[in-house]
Parts: C-alpha cells; structure tokens; sequence
C-alpha cells in the first residue's frame, strides 16, 4: 500500500524526538557554542546532542560554523526555517500553561529546560 506524503506527521515524527525542541529554543535567541548548548538544554548527554545537531543541520533548520581560532570552536545557530519553528513553540508554551498543572519542581530536568534565556521577540 503505498502512502501519501504528510506534512504534519513528518514535522510531528522530528518534533518528538527527544531534545529537538529544546535545542530550538536554546538557539532562538542566537548561535551557541557545543558546550553552551549543551547546558542549555540542560540533561542531553553530548553524543544525542551532536546527533539532533546533524539531524536538524540536515533538515536546513540548523547551521554549523567551525572557527579557526585556537582551540578550533563550533558554534551552531537556526537557519530562517529553524526560526519559524518559534512560533510553534511559543503555541506548545501557551496551550501547557492554560492547561497543564503539574507541578514542574517534581521533575528538575525538564524544568531546567523550561527555563531558557529570554525568547526574541516574534517578527511580524
């Protein structure tokens, strides 16, 4: 049986998968270095990190640049595709503090994850 292609479950397969999301949202406000990123997500071992990475630079949502200075650093940033997802995650934002109340205290990791520099501010 052959199937039609579908955006929203194609976006929903790379949106659950674990970090993806909150790599986004470490990197809305501007690039990061590997090591900034990585405690900014908060909890993502480097090796799942690095591979969301590639996954996202795949897919064009993410950019990665190599400076030459010494020691050589990477720095990883959104492309325009990877800003628009803001705008989803603002949407996921809103709709978990109308209708979500568990208490995120229980859970450290992801409630360090909730707490990311400040987002800029959507562009119209």
């Amino acid at each position: 049986m052959e199937h039609d292609f579908c955006p929203v479950a194609e976006a929903i397969q790379l949106l659950q998968e674990k970090w993806v999301l909150h790599i986004v949202r470490a990197l809305l406000p501007g690039p990061l270095g590997f090591n900034e990123l990585g405690r900014a997500v908060g909890g993502c071992n480097p090796a799942t990190l690095a591979h969301r990475l590639d996954r996202l630079e795949g897919l064009g949502l993410a950019t990665r640049t190599v400076h030459s200075n010494m020691p050589p650093r990477t720095s990883y940033a959104l492309t325009p595709a990877g800003v628009e997802l803001q705008g989803v995650i603002e949407a996921i934002d809103a709709w978990g503090r109308r209708h979500i109340e568990a208490p995120l205290a229980t859970r450290p990791a992801q409630a360090a994850a909730c707490e990311p520099a400040e987002l800029p501010a959507a562009s119209a």
